[in-house]
């Protein structure tokens, strides 16, 4: 299996990827207002880039329930100074450089970022009707990152409703339909979309059967770092919530998943490695 995001190429099966989140928002769940300022985000990407992240992801407008919306102009504002400042020390003196993702659901920042240097479109609205941002994906050749949330970003479910089967069915309708807009198979990623529009039953549910998700053939993209269904189910605040993010990317690499999207870059790549190994020796 094979992804494809501008000039980079990455062939599955491999050890799975790790994706440092950076968020250059004022009001982000788990590190608003840390990162906010350019220079704090770039040093932040950085070292996650020594640590062993292998794909950033930058977004400048928080998904979190109740945060306001961002305007175009300022989330490009936020975003375009820190992947420009990446693009150019990344490369300095690097046979590989990381990819650089935009987390965005405008595809006015999506362009943007992508003219900036980045590779990889991170749509958590990948349910929308129009085919505008695809087509900026298409015209850029950049990688694409289909999230799961098609009754809206935190509009919980019918508890009876199998969250499976519909994740399943969302992205092979989103394949029809990005294919008609002219992006590739090859440039695509499925992220089942955890802790959007789902309920804690349903959250769980769909980290039991990432198997099934597996069988479509695509990267799947785990994000689980430190999200309130954990805190839910166990009670804890966001900076308790490491261990259990780190059990949950376990069995995520154990049902298929190829990709973690994390805050914890360090930890995550340890358990993630240890993980890989023991699985290794078992399916010996």
């Amino acid at each position: 299996m094979i992804f494809r995001a501008r000039e980079f190429k990455i062939v599955f099966p491999r050890p799975a990827i790790v994706m440092g989140i950076v968020n250059v928002t004022p009001d982000s769940f788990s590190d608003g207002g840390k990162f906010y300022h350019p220079n704090a985000a770039v040093a932040c990407a950085l070292k996650m880039v020594e640590e062993g992240a292998e794909i950033l992801d930058i977004g400048g407008e928080s998904t979190r329930p109740g945060a306001r919306p961002v305007e175009e102009k300022e989330e490009c504002r936020r975003v375009l100074p820190v992947i420009e400042q990446l693009v150019a020390r990344l490369k300095r003196g690097r046979a590989c450089p990381p990819a650089i993702s935009i987390d965005t659901m405008k595809p006015g920042v999506a362009r943007a970022a992508l003219e900036a240097g980045a590779s990889i479109v991170n749509d958590v609205a990948a349910n929308r009707s129009d085919d505008e941002m695809w087509k900026v994906v298409s015209k850029f050749r950049a990688g694409y990152v289909a999230m799961h949330a098609p009754t809206g970003l935190h509009q919980k479910q019918d508890r009876t409703r199998n969250i499976v089967h519909e994740a399943n069915g969302f992205f092979s309708d989103r394949l029809k339909k990005l294919k008609a807009a002219g992006v590739a198979r090859e440039q695509i990623i499925f992220d089942p979309g955890i802790g959007f529009g789902k309920n804690l039953e349903q959250n769980l549910q769909l980290l039991a059967g990432l198997g099934r998700l597996a069988e479509l053939r695509r990267p799947l993209l785990l994000g689980v770092s430190r999200k309130s269904f954990i805190g839910g189910k166990i009670g804890i605040t966001v900076n308790e919530r490491l261990p259990a993010s780190l059990a949950c990317a376990i069995l995520g690499i154990e049902s298929g998943a190829q990709i973690i999207r994390a805050h914890d870059v360090v930890e995550t790549i340890q358990a993630v490695r240890m993980a890989e190994a023991v699985l290794g020796v078992t399916k010996k």
